[in-house]
């Protein structure tokens, strides 16, 4: 079995727009992948494409002489762009050889660990804006059965926080806490806006809470930064979506930047991530994926939370575009707050390449710093969920 093309789809889905992958083969089998680099798609649309004449007339096993050579080829290597264009085609490679051999990816990976994973949600406050309206969705999302709630209170803020706008944090917060009540995890976003003192103010703030922890809180480019923000904080630090690799990771774990580690399999793929997870094994890290983008991503992030020992939960965006359905096969199935593992060939899912079509490419500007990050859905939003 020979590869024979590579095509690429962008799709907007409000806040951004999806990058699927398709690999072909002459074998009658096809493996999908995704490469979701928001604000920056079709830069890595084309980056998937370069990657083309690495892999046309290869065979589609040989997953780790395709990532390493592409790699290594690259010359300028690592960074968002060439990791998440290796992630979305190695992904479709190992959507590829699941199918070939009739077994899920995990059971390639060295087999099964859990049936389900524990999610926390994401996206389940927009549009909420006041205190009053964060209680009232938070209620909401428990009812559905999740028990972890993570949402960015923190307005427009960019390295310094003002007294007021440290106090408006801390109404959200206590208001969700209120509404919730204890049995409920709180985990509390920061989208990398701090400097070092204002991150060490607001873990301050909020020690009151209890929270699971805080995630990102100064910007990704100052590993010893973060690490000295941990030292410094009593509350528990999460980061790394924002790291492409083993070898960000590597720092990452040499300096003690974090409690939980959370790489992102969108944009870096199944295999690094797979070791990502065994070195932070090492260290007694659990792996949280960041997991805020399409159904190819989030099939993939599952096949690795059925075979990581140390994976802990997965990041669920439990509301989206109305059409999300239509644009794969996936099926997600939740029971009591936890996402069962699929047990279909590969990564489980196919797309729909008409659908993809109804729903061209559209730029979308980011919102983290703008004071607007609560309307990441829009108003027709539903739920993910299809069991």
């Amino acid at each position: 079995m020979k590869v024979t093309d590579i095509k690429v789809y962008l799709v907007n889905v409000y806040r951004a727009n999806w990058v699927f992958v398709k690999v072909l083969t002459d074998g009658g089998l096809h493996g999908v992948g995704e490469a979701t680099l928001e604000y920056r798609e079709k830069t890595v649309a084309e980056a998937i494409l370069e990657l083309k004449r690495e892999l046309v007339g290869k065979d589609p096993h040989n997953i780790e002489k395709f990532y390493a050579d592409a790699y290594r080829d690259a010359y300028w290597r690592g960074g968002p762009v060439l990791m998440s264009a290796l992630a979305g085609v190695e992904m479709a490679l190992w959507d590829i050889k699941g199918k070939a051999f009739g077994v899920p990816v995990y059971q390639l990976l060295g087999g099964k660990c859990r049936d389900r994973v524990t999610c926390y949600a994401n996206a389940w406050f927009s549009p909420a804006r006041t205190p009053d309206e964060f209680a009232v969705k938070a209620r909401q999302a428990v009812a559905m059965g999740y028990r972890g709630l993570k949402w960015d209170p923190f307005g427009s803020a960019w390295q310094q926080i003002a007294k007021h706008e440290m106090q408006q944090a801390r109404e959200c917060i206590r208001a969700v806490v209120e509404a919730v009540g204890d049995d409920v995890d709180i985990l509390i976003e920061a989208h990398g806006r701090f400097n070092i003192p204002s991150a060490v103010k607001v873990s301050q703030m909020l020690e009151e809470f209890d929270v699971l922890w805080l995630e990102e809180p100064i910007p990704p480019d100052n590993k010893e930064g973060l690490a000295d923000v941990r030292r410094r904080s009593r509350v528990p630090i999460a980061a790394g979506e924002r790291m492409y690799g083993r070898y960000d990771y590597r720092e990452c774990f040499r300096l003690g930047c974090v409690d939980y580690a959370q790489p992102d399999v969108s944009h870096m793929g199944i295999a690094e991530l797979r070791k990502i997870g065994a070195m932070a094994e090492c260290h007694h890290i659990p792996i949280c994926p960041h997991n805020p983008s399409g159904p190819i991503a989030n099939a993939a992030t599952l096949q690795l939370a059925a075979c990581m020992p140390n994976f802990a939960f997965l990041e669920t965006m439990i509301y989206d575009v109305p059409y999300r359905r239509e644009l794969t096969t996936e099926e997600v199935d939740i029971v009591d707050g936890a996402m069962l593992i699929p047990e279909k060939p590969g990564l489980g899912l196919d797309i729909n390449e008409d659908a993809l079509a109804e729903h061209p490419y559209k730029p979308v500007a980011l919102r983290h710093y703008a004071g607007t990050l609560t309307e990441i859905r829009p108003a027709d939003a539903t739920g993910i969920a299809t069991n």
